[in-house]
C-alpha cells in the first residue's frame, strides 16, 4: 500500500519539478531533450519522468518527434494567439464573479500595492527588484480572479494556460519599461471592480489582456 500512496506524489513532485526547471529556463521553448536529461534536471527516476511525459503532452508543454526525441513547447504565433484568447475566457467570467464578491479588504489590499509600484516608477526606481515584484503582483492578480470562482477545472486549466503565458512573456518580450504601462491598466480593472462595476472591470481587462497579446505578437 505504502508504494501506491507513493506514486501520485512522485508524480507530482516529477511535475513541478519539470515546470520550475521551464520557467526557469534551464531548458527552453523548442528544445530538443532527452528522458536521460530530465532525469538530470529533476533529479527523479527514469520510471518517474516516462510517467510525466503523457501528461505533459496532453498539456502541450512538450512534444514526441520521431526520431528526434522530446521537445520543449515551441513558442510560435498559434501558441500565442490561442493562449491569449484562452486566457480571455476564463477571465472575463473570472474577473465579473470578483467584482461581485471579493471584500471591501482585499481590494484595497490589490490598489494599495498596485498603487505603491506606481508611485516607485513614477520616483524614479527602475531596478530589478522593482520589476520581479511587479511581475508577481501582476500574476497575483490574475490568480485571484480565477480563484474566485471555486473551480478545481477551470483552476487547473488556467494553470497550464499560465505556464505557456510565463512562457510567452520570456521569450518574446521583456517587462522593462512596461512595468509603468501594465501597473496603470490594472488599475483601470481595480477600480472598476472597487466600482463594483462588473461590465467595466471586464472591458479594462480585456483591453489589458489584449494590449499584453499584441505586443507578444508584435515582437
Amino acid at each position: 500500500m505504502s508504494g501506491l500512496d507513493e506514486q501520485p506524489t512522485l508524480r507530482e513532485r516529477a511535475y513541478e519539478s519539470f515546470t520550475r526547471h521551464l520557467l526557469a529556463r534551464d531548458v527552453r521553448p523548442g528544445q530538443f531533450v532527452s528522458q536521460r536529461r530530465l532525469v538530470e534536471l529533476t533529479g527523479l527516476t527514469l520510471g518517474a519522468i516516462r510517467e510525466l511525459i503523457p501528461r505533459l503532452e496532453a498539456e502541450g508543454l512538450i512534444k514526441t518527434v520521431p526520431q528526434r526525441g522530446l521537445q520543449i513547447a515551441h513558442i510560435d504565433l498559434n501558441l500565442i494567439r490561442e493562449a491569449f484568447q484562452l486566457r480571455v475566457f476564463l477571465e472575463k467570467e473570472a474577473v465579473a464573479l470578483f467584482t461581485r464578491s471579493a471584500s471591501d479588504e482585499t481590494i484595497a489590499g490589490l490598489l494599495k500595492t498596485h498603487r505603491d509600484i506606481a508611485e516607485a516608477i513614477d520616483g524614479g526606481n527602475n531596478s530589478h527588484e522593482l520589476e520581479l515584484h511587479a511581475q508577481a503582483v501582476d500574476w497575483g492578480m490574475h490568480d485571484a480572479f480565477i480563484d474566485a470562482l471555486g473551480n478545481t477545472i477551470i483552476s487547473n486549466v488556467y494553470r497550464v494556460n499560465s505556464i505557456k503565458m510565463r512562457l510567452i512573456s520570456q521569450e518574446r518580450f521583456r517587462i522593462d519599461g512596461r512595468v509603468g504601462p501594465v501597473m496603470g491598466e490594472h488599475l483601470k480593472v481595480l477600480e472598476a471592480i472597487e466600482r463594483r462595476s462588473a461590465e467595466d472591470a471586464v472591458s479594462a481587462l480585456v483591453a489589458h489582456i489584449h494590449h499584453a497579446r499584441d505586443r507578444a505578437l508584435r515582437l
